[in-house]
């Protein structure tokens, strides 16, 4: 494949471009310098960490630049340590949201991310981390949830599993939240209408790239418009079906550096 093929190189985090104990491996982040060595961007596209969250891995990999984050919700600058462009998820229409989902299935857990540069994630009792590295305060109320502007919610369900909570959400939510899931446990209620792609074509533009010239990897079904609105979707190995079925291609895991077996491919080994 021609190395001038792509000169945006976009990767999902959790469960794609970091292995299961939160670390890049030497092979991923030399492959990622041959990227910048032929003169392309990478761009992290997280779904499931919002800006303040992903500030220690985007020092881990080098990145200066811009980081999409929340779901497409941030544009985040990572040299200057600034929100590019955010968008807050309206408080009333996320509790107006559960409560029509708790009409279906019972009482669901709930936890927010506080939007801008230095948000904490608020996580209300019986709400369980599905990620044990990523830290949380935890409320007395739910109502102590929405003190403060919001990028989004997540949502856990005692007995339910994700698919079978977030086929729910989708039902009934309409068009009051986007409902996305993000990888295990993480079931979640973002502004209606964002997604990885909206943030993903913002940061190109920004960039002055194009979605002709971009590689996307993921392996969840938040990825799925960041597949639609690339050139190339790369869906791991371990990746959610539903991602797998609109995938162009399927590599390793994220444990055995799918990331970089493709770029390598792409881009060289030396």
């Amino acid at each position: 494949m021609d190395r001038t093929a792509y000169s945006l190189v976009a990767t999902d985090l959790d469960g794609t471009l970091l292995r299961g104990d939160d670390t890049v491996s030497d092979r991923s982040l030399a492959a990622l310098a041959r990227v910048a060595g032929a003169g392309a961007r990478h761009l992290v596209v997280t779904g499931r960490r919002p800006a303040p969250r992903v500030r220690p891995l985007l020092d881990r990999l080098g990145c200066t630049g811009l980081a999409v984050c929340g779901q497409g919700a941030q544009v985040y600058d990572a040299g200057a340590h600034r929100m590019l462009w955010s968008v807050t998820l309206d408080r009333e229409l996320a509790e107006t949201a559960i409560g029509k989902i708790e009409a279906e299935v019972g009482q669901v857990h709930a936890a927010v991310d506080q939007d801008g540069v230095d948000g904490l994630t608020l996580i209300e009792p019986g709400y369980l981390m599905p990620h044990p590295t990523l830290p949380a305060v935890r409320v007395e109320r739910r109502e102590q949830l929405w003190s403060t502007p919001i990028s989004k919610v997540l949502l856990r369900h005692p007995e339910l599993t994700d698919d079978e909570l977030a086929t729910t959400a989708r039902a009934v939510v309409g068009s009051l939240a986007t409902v996305t899931m993000s990888g295990p446990g993480t079931v979640e209620l973002q502004p209606c209408g964002i997604t990885k792609a909206t943030g993903l074509a913002l940061a190109a533009e920004h960039l002055g790239l194009g979605r002709r010239r971009t590689i996307a990897f993921g392996d969840m079904p938040n990825d799925i418009p960041m597949f639609h609105w690339a050139a190339h979707g790369v869906a791991m190995a371990g990746a959610h079906p539903e991602l797998k079925a609109v995938a162009d291609e399927v590599t390793t895991t994220n444990e055995d550096d799918g990331v970089a077996v493709v770029l390598e491919r792409i881009f060289g080994t030396s």
